[in-house]
């Protein structure tokens, strides 16, 4: 059977010293989106939000939570014994489920600030957060990382990087499945579900992380030290944040309901 041989450079180009990556383009795509998407909406939904502002918070809450998650969960006993590598965002490594705890935290704190209610914001920003993740996920397939298990299927990929045998391209199928749920957001969008109850983000939650927990069979282990475990280090993660989810879900459709958003008082 002939596979996709699959030999990209993850360099995107180099301008000096200046190396400019794949995975960062996908990165910035998907912040540009989210700031074009929320310029938009929170205009429509009569919020005076100062995007750039709420920009910088995210993307600083993201990378920090994304890379301290990495190295804690993901390689703790090497960045335990070198801690200053955990600065060098630059040689890779970011764990999505602690970019979300990153970006829930400086929202929070941007929120506070700007007194601008917190589930009103997130509840919009959990639609183009879902096509970030489908950008991100590409920016994994150009960096041939995160690859998943030997396979025979048609659609199977040969990463020419990480050896020769033909792999599940699991990072397409996360970035579809991110693909589905941002269009179902939206859907839900339109149809005035982003009221602040806390839906849309319950959607989000509990729609991402049950895709990433059956995933994740098809993926190798990233947490070596973890190996032995029944689940893999990302099952593990997601649990908690489908809980949350599923939580959020009910009490935003309650609150949908009753056409009486808890937070919609501020």
């Amino acid at each position: 059977m002939t596979y996709l041989v699959w030999n990209i450079r993850p360099e995107l180009f180099s301008l000096g010293p200046l190396e400019v990556r794949w995975y960062g383009l996908f990165f910035a795509c998907a912040f540009l989106f989210g700031l074009f998407y929320m310029e938009r909406r929170a205009k429509q939904a009569g919020l005076s939000v100062s995007t750039d502002s709420l920009l910088f918070y995210l993307i600083v809450g993201t990378l920090a939570g994304a890379r301290l998650a990495h190295c804690l969960f993901y390689e703790p006993g090497y960045y335990l014994a070198h801690p200053l590598e955990i600065l060098m965002v630059w040689k890779g490594g970011l764990a999505s489920h602690g970019g979300l705890l990153g970006f829930l935290l400086s929202l929070g704190l941007f929120t506070r600030k700007e007194r601008l209610p917190f589930w009103g914001l997130l509840d919009l920003l959990t639609v183009p957060a879902a096509m970030g993740g489908a950008f991100v996920r590409l920016g994994n397939f150009f960096n041939s990382e995160i690859v998943g298990h030997p396979a025979d299927v048609p659609w199977a990929v040969i990463f020419a990087r990480v050896d020769g045998m033909p792999r599940h391209p699991v990072q397409l199928y996360e970035s579809l499945v991110c693909i589905l749920v941002f269009l179902l957001l939206y859907g839900c969008d339109r149809a005035g579900a982003a009221k602040g109850s806390g839906f849309l983000s319950g959607l989000f939650l509990t729609a991402i992380f049950s895709s990433r927990l059956a995933l994740e069979t098809f993926k190798t282990r990233q947490a070596f030290w973890a190996a032995e475990l029944p689940l893999t280090m990302g099952q593990i993660l997601s649990i908690p944040m489908i809980l949350v989810g599923l939580f959020l879900l009910v009490r935003g459709a309650k609150a949908l309901t009753n056409e009486e958003p808890p937070a919609a008082r501020g």
